[in-house]
């Protein structure tokens, strides 16, 4: 079998890691693996061992030009499947570029965001298979129209082995400057405005006179950077929230938090979520899209209605003042994730994705 993977994101974020996962257990399995991707991202190392990579433009939703060049690369390489990973134009463009050619084509889709049914019913056209990561984002595509047989959930993974070893706690509060006796919160997101983290910043409002030792630290970047920056530095919070940028390192550090905080207004899955579970830490997120899939309510986490700050500080100040809560979620958490999202359990599901589509030829 030979798939083409087409991957549109410039940066090694956790679809495009997601993505990387599929290839090499694809790679293990026999399969010969073909990337697409633009030019300088992130993915192509990522992959380089596991599958032929191309480098190509990849422009977004107005690249017409992206179909064609799609379609010369299936003409040349003649795979049995073409797997679209991501959207900014790839999702339409591959599309177009499949049926041009004849090709089986499958979909991965990583967002819940509702589409009217007039697009749904077009632009679904365009795949032979829908997969989606979470049962949240399969249940918006069959509420707007898409035939149950033509979408299955595969759960996004995480490769828990680097996130189960303990970190050293003088060296994190050293890293990132952090007093001896400071309770850490943590956020791992790209700095954009549906991740929630302006509720975080009311919500530390509320909190820091009840809770002076309790810091909180954003991984991550994106355009909000400098805004959220501002915010944080008016509501004088610059000792409180501190700004650590995109880290490479992050499973080094990410079980040295207390508390990790998602208050996502929509969300796929939510990779970060399983990478904190597999690190043992208790998470509070939104019952919104797949994110009650990665944190079982009372479980692994504390699950909160989106957008309420008030339910998020509650949270949080409970998890802070219960040590021994904090523990049984993140032991729970760990366990979860062992049992329920390996990496082997996606690419199995992907790749019977695959078989049944070959089958029908």
């Amino acid at each position: 079998m030979k798939v083409l993977h087409v991957e549109a994101g410039k940066h090694y974020y956790g679809g495009a890691r997601q993505v990387a996962y599929i290839v090499e257990g694809l790679a293990r399995r026999g399969v010969s693996n073909v990337l697409a991707c633009p030019p300088g991202a992130g993915i192509a190392a990522a992959c380089a061992g596991h599958a032929q990579v191309v480098e190509m433009t990849m422009g977004g939703d107005a690249d017409a030009g992206m179909a064609l060049r799609l379609a010369r690369l299936i003409r040349v390489e003649r795979p049995d499947i073409v797997h679209l990973h991501s959207r900014r134009g790839a999702d339409l463009w591959g599309g177009i570029a499949a049926k041009l050619t004849g090709t089986r084509c499958v979909l991965s889709r990583r967002v819940d965001n509702p589409e009217p049914r007039w697009l749904v019913a077009l632009k679904y056209r365009l795949y032979d298979h829908v997969i989606t990561i979470s049962e949240g984002i399969r249940e918006v595509l069959l509420s707007e129209g898409l035939a149950p047989q033509r979408v299955s959930c595969v759960r996004s993974a995480v490769d828990a082995a680097p996130y189960l070893q303990p970190v050293d706690a003088a060296a994190f509060r050293r890293e990132f400057g952090l007093p001896e006796n400071a309770r850490v919160i943590g956020v791992v997101a790209q700095l954009i405005a549906r991740k929630g983290h302006r509720y975080v910043i009311e919500a530390m409002t509320a909190l820091r006179a009840s809770h002076p030792d309790v810091r909180v630290i954003f991984f991550g970047q994106g355009p909000l950077r400098e805004e959220l920056e501002g915010e944080v530095a008016e509501r004088g919070l610059t000792e409180v929230i501190r700004f650590a940028g995109f880290r490479t390192d992050l499973p080094r550090w990410l079980g040295g938090l207390d508390i990790l905080a998602h208050p996502a207004d929509m969300e796929g899955l939510g990779v970060s979520l399983l990478q904190a579970s597999a690190a043992a830490v208790p998470i509070v997120t939104s019952r919104a899209g797949g994110l009650p899939e990665a944190v079982a309510d009372g479980v692994s986490g504390l699950l909160i209605p989106p957008g309420d700050v008030a339910a998020l500080t509650a949270a949080l100040a409970r998890l802070l003042d219960d040590a021994g809560l904090r523990r049984r979620l993140g032991e729970a958490g760990r366990a979860r994730i062992l049992a329920e999202f390996s990496v082997d359990a996606m690419v199995e599901g992907n790749l019977a994705v695959y078989r049944r589509l070959l089958s029908h030829n």
